[in-house]
């Protein structure tokens, strides 16, 4: 040890990082979110809105429908911690959706353009996104599959169709789903 390594040391010794065992687990989805069960939509543009479970995307989203028929929610991803699971079910099994992963519903960035500075602040309007005819036959294809499935249950299509509030007085915490 030479003399200048005794004299001069560190103030605060050099931090080590603390050892973890943390493992990232398995997405598991909760037991009311299974295949065909209606959920309440908690959060967006469609909040209130009763849909239904269609199946579980490789991106642990959930694929939901209205069917849009019904109540105007089309085919769309969901994050589970924004929805409330009911114990009313619908048989989906006659409804194929297969087609439907996660790039699916991915935009295609490529074909985004950049707002314009008159468009911004001019008067011009932006141009109106158009929706994919492909979309529409898809969204079509499933709501006939569902719709087939609601109209054997009574009273289910009305279900479906009146949007989920909370009243004064109603205790959520006592409320049965």
């Amino acid at each position: 040890m030479s003399v200048l390594e005794s004299k001069w040391h560190e103030a605060q010794p050099a931090p080590v990082p603390r050892k973890t065992n943390k493992v990232a687990k398995a997405y598991k989805a909760r037991e009311s979110l299974v295949p065909g069960a209606v959920l309440i939509l908690l959060a967006g543009r469609f909040r209130g809105k009763r849909v239904v479970l269609l199946k579980i995307l490789e991106d642990n989203t959930l694929l939901v429908t209205g069917p849009f028929k019904l109540n105007g929610v089309p085919l769309r991803r969901v994050n589970a911690s924004y929805v409330i699971g009911t114990s009313t079910k619908v048989n989906v099994s006659s409804v194929d959706v297969s087609k439907f992963n996660a790039a699916y519903f991915a935009r295609d960035r490529s074909t985004e353009s950049k707002i314009s500075e008159e468009e911004l602040f001019g008067d011009a309007k932006p141009a109106e996104r158009k929706i994919n005819d492909s979309r529409i036959a898809d969204q079509k294809a499933v709501d006939a599959g569902l719709l087939s499935e609601i109209k054997k249950t009574p009273l289910l299509s009305q279900y479906l169709a009146t949007p989920f509030s909370l009243k004064k007085g109603d205790r959520p915490h006592q409320l049965k789903f």
